[in-house]
């Protein structure tokens, strides 16, 4: 491949679509940006502000003194929130949770695709998100719809945090409630809202491994 190019990758929470970018990135030989990580960010200073994560009125004016930046080191992204490394704090169900509420509060949104918008000028990547083929990548030369079931994703979510140590007691009926109420509100918002845009191509794992799920990918990209 030639020139600038990116790929967008949007889909639900427990899809895979950010194991399916980063696996991507790494065989093209590309960056990897995960744009959940910069909410994550933002969700996590409210948290330790005490900010109700959803208080549009709370939550916005904090938004001019808040520096939210990408770094990338041995292949690695780092997210930084005021200048501090968060990348290892942003990853509880809480930060999650947070995340998926002042995502919905369209001055973050706009905060945040302004960034993003702005890494993939100069730089050939794979972005994935809720909204990135619509309204963060329109004109990005590969997008992709990445989901599964209900059932397969909260699977998938539940083994990684018990993994990390970070399910916080919650069950696996507790946190299938949780990511249905997290699909709502990241479908039903009005700003941005996370839906399939008409050019993408729809990737369903819910039966395929992290492996099959890359190379389907590749095989629409042609690399």
């Amino acid at each position: 491949m030639k020139g600038i190019f990116s790929v967008a990758i949007d889909g639900p929470a427990g899809a895979g679509k950010s194991t399916v970018a980063k696996g991507v990135a790494k065989r093209l030989g590309i960056v990897y940006v995960d744009t959940g990580a910069m909410y994550r960010a933002v969700g996590l200073k409210t948290i330790r502000l005490g900010i109700p994560s959803d208080d549009e009125e709370r939550v916005v004016p904090i938004l001019d003194d808040t520096d939210i930046s990408l770094v990338f080191s041995d292949g690695l992204q780092h997210i930084l929130l005021d200048g501090e490394d968060v990348t290892g704090l942003i990853r509880t169900q809480e930060v999650s949770n947070a995340a998926s509420k002042v995502s919905a509060i369209p001055a973050v949104r706009h905060k945040m695709v302004k960034l993003q918008q702005k890494l993939a000028e100069n730089t050939s990547l794979t972005m994935d998100g809720r909204d990135i083929c619509m309204y963060v990548l329109p004109n990005a030369q590969y997008k992709f719809f990445v989901t599964a079931s209900p059932e397969a994703r909260t699977l998938r979510r539940y083994k990684e945090l018990e993994e990390k140590g970070k399910l916080e007691g919650m069950n696996f009926n507790e946190l299938l409630l949780e990511m249905a109420e997290r699909d709502k509100r990241d479908s039903g918002r009005d700003c941005m809202p996370l839906k399939k845009a008409p050019d993408a191509i729809l990737i369903d794992t819910t039966y395929m491994d992290v492996e099959t799920s890359i190379q389907t990918v590749l095989n629409h990209i042609g690399g």
